[in-house]
Order: structure tokens, then sequence, then C-alpha cells
């Protein structure tokens, strides 16, 4: 009766939260983008939607490390 180990990448984890965080920013910014500020409230590079930005990078990126690094069962040799 023994039991194996499993370990989990640590990559794998960090894809995950970058995901999490990617969609919770780029919510944020798809809001700000279509309920902006008055422009006497406005940032000065509101314009640029960096939150949209910011998002959809980390939402690729921690797509991708999810996905690269999902925990595979272990070759049996």
């Amino acid at each position: 009766m023994g039991m194996k180990e499993h370990h989990v990448s640590i990559w794998f984890l960090i894809g995950l939260q970058f995901t999490l965080y990617g969609v919770l920013i780029l919510g944020a910014g798809i809001y700000e983008w279509l309920n902006p500020a008055p422009p006497e409230l406005q940032l000065v590079l509101a314009n640029l939607h960096a939150g949209v930005w910011l998002g959809g990078v980390m939402l690729i990126l921690g797509l991708f490390y999810t996905w690269k690094f999902w925990p595979r069962k272990p070759d049996r040799g």
C-alpha cells in the first residue's frame, strides 16, 4: 500500500493566478472603457486603456502557463 507523491508545478499555479488576475483586470478595464469618468476627472493617459491591455496580456500569459504546465499523469516505467 504505497502512496504515490504527486507534485504540482509552481508555474501551473502561477498560470492560474495570472489567469484569475487577468480576468479581473480585463473586466475592470472594459467597464472603465464603457463607463468613462467625466473629462475633468480622467487621468492623463486614460485614452490608452491600460487596464484592458494589462488584463489581456495577463490573461493570455496565464492561459499559456496553465496549458503548458498542466499536471499530467506520470509515465509508468
